[in-house]
């Protein structure tokens, strides 16, 4: 098969489009395959699950605060009932730094809603050099789509 020898085609669509929505072949492997593909023309890559994103363009770029889980007795005098607040750095922000262009491959991309999807793609429109790729279920073969496409043939 010709895109797994080189995967080519793949990464023209990816750097035209910014973001694609790929099903791929529920036993795995071909996204290995592509992603090393990226990484031997030069990308970076980073893999993360779509599941507690939250606002996914917060949680990846910008400095944001989290609540730790709740583990019993609190001193209602230390931050009341609402809990602690932590200050977390963004997901991609250390990967930004270098001039390579990055890859965030995102699992289980069907639990994201369509406005976390539209926020997705707007991202890649601001940013250049982030290249996103949302598996959005599986297929019998690996194909792929520009994210707006996927998102409005709904």
């Amino acid at each position: 098969m010709p895109l797994l020898l080189s995967g080519q085609k793949f990464r023209t669509d990816l750097e035209s489009f910014g973001c694609l929505a790929i099903l791929s072949p529920l036993e795995g492997g071909a996204e290995t395959r592509l992603l090393r593909r990226l990484r031997a023309s030069g990308y970076q890559t980073q893999i993360t699950s779509a599941r507690g994103l939250g606002d996914p363009v917060v949680f990846l770029t910008q400095l944001h605060g989290i609540r730790p889980p709740h583990l019993g007795h609190q001193n209602v005098g230390r931050n009341g009932a609402l809990g602690e607040v932590q200050q977390v750095i963004p997901q991609l922000n250390e990967l930004l730094v270098e001039d390579k262009p990055l890859v965030l491959w995102l699992l289980e991309g069907q639990v994201l809603s369509k406005s976390e999807l539209l926020a997705i793609s707007n991202l890649c429109q601001k940013e250049p050099r982030i290249k996103i790729v949302i598996e959005m279920g599986g297929a019998r073969s690996i194909k792929w789509q520009p994210l707006n496409e996927f998102i409005n043939k709904d």
